[in-house]
């Protein structure tokens, strides 16, 4: 009998981003890591919950104002 492990992804508080930071980029161009995915461009101001996740790292991002 075998069992697999499952990893399972943990939930990190989405990123506070504010008008003056859009439009809004993944990776932020501060982040240590900048070049770890093609930069995309997320519409999270057109989102109805104002919240946006990065196709690509799972980043999740939240306007707050």
């Amino acid at each position: 009998m075998s069992t697999l492990a499952v990893a399972k992804p943990v939930e990190a508080d989405p990123i506070q981003v504010r008008r003056r930071d859009l439009p809004l980029s993944c990776p932020l161009p501060d982040a240590p890591v900048w070049n770890m995915h093609p930069r995309i461009y997320l519409p999270i101001e057109d989102e109805p919950d104002h919240e946006s996740v990065c196709p690509y790292c799972g980043a999740r991002y939240r306007l707050v104002d």
